[in-house]
């Protein structure tokens, strides 16, 4: 169970960050997957812009969204409805992404991700919101 929060990746260490959580391979398909998992979960909130990274003990996590503090979740992939802040948000979408990208590429970036990821959430303060997202 986490017993702290992630860090937000420094600007510096940003450029490694998407290769190291999804794989230089992937790295493309994944990062727009992200992006297009949060505009399909978030219709009415969500309209594209920056995104902060975040890891835990140096290992990558998630990616979430900075454009509002919280976000609506509703949509055709999901049957939760509620708003969340960006953080779950992000988590939400990333785990999305592991999910679905995992039905259609081997990689152990995506199956290792989405374990560390998920053992992660056990700790957040909105690991029940999330949990009802992504079941």
């Amino acid at each position: 169970m986490t017993q702290h929060p992630a860090t937000l990746v420094p600007e510096e260490r940003r450029p490694a960050f998407l290769p190291e959580l999804f794989g230089v391979p992937m790295l493309i398909v994944a990062e727009n997957t992200v992006y297009a998992m949060m505009d399909r979960l978030s219709p009415r909130d969500y309209g594209g812009g920056h995104w902060n990274f975040y890891e835990d003990r140096g290992q990558p996590l998630f990616l979430a969204p900075t454009s509002k503090p919280r976000l609506r979740i509703e949509g055709e992939i999901t049957c939760f409805e509620g708003e969340v802040s960006a953080e779950a948000a992000g988590i939400i979408a990333t785990l999305f992404t592991f999910s679905h990208l995992s039905f259609q590429f081997r990689s152990s970036f995506l199956s290792d991700g989405y374990e560390r990821l998920h053992a992660y959430v056990d700790g957040h303060p909105e690991a029940s919101e999330i949990y009802q997202t992504i079941d």
